[in-house]
């Protein structure tokens, strides 16, 4: 059992440094063919972040893991949703711009709601089975092409002198290497997380399902915790706020939807609670907004969300 969460650890390590790599050699080759840094920003660091997540899933979903599959993005996003934005609000009181309150946010809990109706065939649709299939990742992937058309069209394509000198350029050997090897280092690292982590729940008897809503579901979302802990620490609200933001409407919309179309995905309806906790989190989120200062998340308002998270955890473990 040791041995299996030692690799558990390095599966983690792994993922998280083949993400660094892929994000800073995709960054590398976007500056080349001088793409500013927001579009790096909401595109290539977004997935760099989040390819952890879709690298663990996947694998999942293909071995035949639904609820670690299932519970990694969902599991992500709620601590996407409550402890990272939790931590980095108490580093720093986090100013939201208007877009994302009355956009982006929405767009957000828009993914949690569309999801809990693709996935609950039989109490919805009167079927058989409930199951994430092809044809509902097509209706993902078509909502997630929707947010990328969002973000161009409000991309403002002005590039500061600090955004030019803020990305390192690589020669291109090493810019390749680096995209290469980062995604190297992701497929072995999501291997190592997904095989230990059944081991670890198979061993201490814990579901699945748990294991993906907790343990696997925190470690794919570190790249997200540091980005956002260290944006607040900057002062840098957008990108704390939206690293998380972003990070769920591109977990639910592309990675759920890469699954699906790989191999449908058998959905255990026990998962409806936790999103339930993700779309009132989300519409709490908003509410917020318009309390104290507004479209600020205050200190005490991030205190909740960590306690919040606290709670959920405790829950989901009272509840095996």
């Amino acid at each position: 059992m040791i041995t299996q969460i030692l690799l558990l650890l390095v599966g983690f390590a792994v993922l998280i440094f083949g993400a660094d790599f892929l994000v800073s050699g995709a960054s590398s080759l976007a500056k080349r063919f001088n793409i500013s840094e927001l579009a790096i920003g909401l595109t290539v660091v977004a997935f760099g972040t989040s390819t952890p997540e879709l690298i663990v899933s996947g694998i999942a979903s293909v071995q035949g893991h639904n609820e670690v599959a299932f519970g990694n993005v969902i599991g992500s996003n709620v601590f996407n949703l409550f402890f990272i934005l939790g931590v980095a609000g108490i580093v720093y009181p986090i100013v939201v711009q208007s877009n994302t309150v009355w956009k982006e946010i929405p767009y957000s809990l828009l993914a949690a709601l569309v999801l809990y109706v693709l996935v609950n065939d039989v109490a919805l649709f009167g079927k058989s089975e409930d199951v994430l299939t092809f044809w509902d990742g097509i209706i993902l992937l078509v909502f997630f092409i929707a947010f990328l058309a969002y973000v161009m069209a409000n991309m403002k394509q002005e590039i500061t002198e600090g955004e030019q000198d803020s990305i390192k350029v690589y020669g291109p050997v090493k810019t390749t290497l680096m995209i290469i090897g980062g995604l190297a280092a992701l497929i072995a690292g999501g291997k190592f997380v997904v095989d230990s982590s059944i081991a670890i729940a198979q061993g201490f008897g814990i579901s699945e399902k748990i294991i993906g809503l907790t343990i696997v579901a925190a470690g794919t979302s570190l790249p997200e915790l540091a980005t956002s802990t260290v944006a607040a620490f900057k002062k840098r609200s957008d990108i704390a706020i939206g690293n998380v933001v972003g990070s769920n409407i591109f977990n639910i919309f592309f990675i759920l939807s890469v699954c699906s179309l790989i191999t449908p995905i058998p959905y255990n309806k026990a998962m409806n609670f936790d999103i339930y906790v993700l779309s009132i989190g989300t519409g709490l989120l908003f509410v917020t907004m318009f309390s104290g200062r507004l479209r600020k998340i205050d200190r005490w308002e991030a205190i909740l969300l960590l306690i919040g998270y606290i709670a959920y955890v405790w829950y989901l473990i009272s509840q095996e």
